[in-house]
Order: C-alpha cells, then structure tokens, then sequence
C-alpha cells in the first residue's frame, strides 16, 4: 500500500471538514447534489470527449498504481547483480549468462539479457531497448494527461456550477431565507471544483510521473548494465558507471558495503 497517497487524501478532506467547522459554517451545507453532478458529472464528460476510449479504459489500473506501492527493484541491488554478471561473463564468457535468464523476474531486464547472449551488434541492442522506453513513457504520459486534464477542467466546472447557482439565487430574491440557501450552494460548487482539481486530479498526475520517472530511470540503468557486461569491462568499471543513477547517501552505501565485503574476504 502507497501510504503516502492515502495520509493525502485524510490530510485533504480533514481540512475543508475542519476548515468549515472553524469558519462556522454547517457541514450539511456540503450536500447539494447538483454540484457534484455538475463537477463529477461535467469532469467525466471532457474526459470522454478529449480521450478515446481505449485509454480511458486504463483509469482504474491508473488509480490503483497510486495505491499500490511501485515494485521496482533496488538500485544499489541492481549494480550488485550487475556487477556478479560482469564477473561471471569475464571468467567464462557471455553464454554462460544463459542459465540466469529465466531468473529474472523483469521482463526489460530478461529480453535485453537475451539480446546480449544472442549476440546482437550494441547499437541494435541499444535502439530496440532506448524504443522499448519510448513507447513506455508515451503511455504513462497519457495516463497522467488524463488526470492532468479533469485537474484543469473540475475548478471551471465549479466556476459554471456556481454561476447556475446565482442564477438559481435571482429567482429567490423576495425570499431571503431561500436566497441564502441558493448562494450558499451555488459557492459550494466552486469548493468542490477547486477540491477535485488541485487536491485530487492534479496530484495523481504528478505522482503517476513520478513513478513512471522512476521505471524509465531504472531501465536506462538497466540499459548501460547490458551494454557494459556485453563489452567485457570490469565489475569496477560497471559499478562507477552505474552509480551516477544513485543518490549521494546510496553512493556512499554502497562504498561502504563494498569495502566491508574486501575485509570480509
């Protein structure tokens, strides 16, 4: 579970709650049904006009990556494994990688490990897994261009739902009780447009780019592993080459780690 997704949305929804008790307003006025039909309502219908319906099919895998804590192996765990193959290539040759294939659980990882046993130029190698990238990030765009796209659209929505509901006010104006009422909901929509906008859509959009940030790093990580053990350099040189996709205090780990092991030996 992506902890961090869910203490958002009770951070979020806590505050308009807590928000509104401490203005002094009525919590019931939040249930007026004509702004969530409008906003919800009126979200869903320009998703459906501005987005076929094949990606639109993808939403709910979209909302469960943000639910669901990204598996991804560990970049320090990477280089090590990286660094065993380099080994083991240098002592026997790349054939001999061919009986770890099937224990690589990645699908990228596992084709590329083939590529290279196979015997494929570099630059070919290269190309096809630089595409295999490509065309994995055009589709993480589209799913975040989705919520990209309802985050824009839902605080204008509001700004039309609250429009209705001043036009619904001029029809109450002898009444001021019912005016009232009639303002009060018609200002709960714009709430409700800016809510669904800047605290949910847009938020979901960044996160979906952030993990998909996160799966392209690793792959080019993985990319520079197999193109380093296919020219035969040194399990030294792969781990300088591969660090640069560490973060300073992971570098630094790893170093440490490195000469306990010499010292162990």
């Amino acid at each position: 579970m992506e902890i961090s997704t869910i203490i958002g949305l009770i951070l979020g929804i806590i505050s308009v709650v807590v928000g509104m008790f401490l203005k002094g307003a009525s919590l019931t006025s939040l249930l007026v049904p004509a702004a969530y039909l409008i906003i919800l309502g009126g979200t869903a219908a320009t998703l459906f006009i501005g987005f076929p319906m094949s990606e639109l099919k993808r939403i709910p895998k979209l909302l469960k990556m943000i639910f669901v804590k990204q598996q991804l192996m560990e970049r320090k765990e990477m280089i090590t494994l990286f660094m065993e193959w380099a080994s083991i290539t240098r002592r026997e040759g790349l054939l001999a990688l061919e009986s770890k294939v099937e224990e690589i659980d990645d699908n990228f990882l596992r084709n590329g490990m083939r590529m290279i046993i196979d015997g494929n130029d570099q630059e070919f190698v290269r190309d096809v897994l630089m595409e295999d990238i490509n065309a994995t990030e055009d589709r993480h765009k589209v799913g975040s261009l989705i919520f990209s796209q309802a985050g824009m659209y839902a605080p204008s929505l509001g700004v039309l739902g609250a429009v209705i509901g001043l036009i619904s006010a001029l029809s109450h104006m002898n009444d001021m009780g019912e005016l009232a009422h009639a303002i009060s909901a018609a200002f709960i929509a714009t709430m409700l447009g800016i809510f669904t906008g800047y605290v949910i859509c847009h938020p979901i959009s960044n996160k979906l780019k952030r993990l998909s940030k996160n799966e392209v790093d690793l792959r080019l990580m993985m990319v520079e592993g197999l193109l380093s053990i296919q020219s035969g350099v040194s399990t030294i040189a792969i781990s300088q080459k591969l660090s640069v996709f560490l973060t300073p205090s992971e570098r630094l780990e790893l170093n440490n780690e490195g000469k306990a092991g010499d010292s162990g030996e």
